[in-house]
């Protein structure tokens, strides 16, 4: 497969969308799927899709569109899906045992092979068979095994600390949990998850539904006075 320059992040972040589409259709017997089926997944129209396959030269065929079996094994190779990744995973409270509980993770080659924590509380056998153990067991049983990747679901206060151990024992990728913002050589990637940010942006657009939707009444009530008299008459004080 020949990538075409750079995937700008957007189209690189829809790749597992159209990956999850075809798996489905490949589960379901579905030879060829269109790239408006794809873009329906994802929420953009097929030509945006024909556009993000276009940067790793892959294209369907006009009028039959994108055999299934055939886009879902080019694109698990170029995401790296069809090779086992391990992590490690600190912070073993609800979120961090949610995270290594997870099945979804295999289809895309993740293992966490360990949680650690600092409650003692806290550590032992997870129901899936993984183990917690003292945080200060993290270095040494990531140089031992050579993970590659960190996963934080620590509080705030602590996630530069653990970061910077993940770092020094040579964890390469952190997915961050933390409410924060790590510092991390240039040479790891860091991807964030801001879940109360993302809970803020849901609930802006709840409130902003719920706006819209009492200004439709107020302008229907004002253009229809029939409307408005049901409403009148309906006050207490007019009884």
């Amino acid at each position: 497969m020949k990538v075409q320059g750079g995937i700008p992040q957007p189209a690189l972040r829809r790749l597992p969308i159209y990956y999850r589409r075809l798996r489905a259709a490949v589960e379901a017997g579905v030879a060829y799927v269109s790239s408006e089926e794809l873009g329906a997944s994802a929420g953009v129209p097929g030509v945006q899709v024909r556009k993000d396959l276009s940067y790793l030269s892959l294209h369907g065929r006009s009028g039959v569109g994108y055999e299934a079996r055939a886009l879902a094994a080019d694109l698990e190779d170029f995401l790296g899906l069809v090779n086992d990744k391990e992590a490690v995973l600190a912070g073993a409270g609800n979120l961090g045992r949610a995270l290594a509980l997870y099945k979804g993770f295999e289809r895309y080659g993740l293992q966490i092979v360990a949680l650690f924590d600092s409650d003692p509380s806290r550590l032992g056998e997870l129901p899936n068979g993984r183990i917690v153990f003292p945080i200060e067991k993290l270095t040494n049983l990531v140089q031992r095994l050579q993970v590659q990747i960190g996963i934080l679901a620590v509080p705030e206060e602590s996630a530069q600390s653990v970061a910077d151990a993940m770092v020094s024992a040579g964890i390469n990728a952190i997915w961050n949990f933390a409410p924060c913002k790590l510092s991390v050589p240039a040479d790891v990637f860091v991807k964030n998850e801001d879940l109360a940010c993302e809970l803020a942006t849901l609930s802006y657009h709840v409130a902003r539904r719920k706006i819209a939707f009492s200004g439709r009444q107020a302008g229907a009530t004002e253009t229809d006075p029939a409307a408005a008299a049901q409403v009148d008459s309906s006050r207490p004080d007019r009884q």
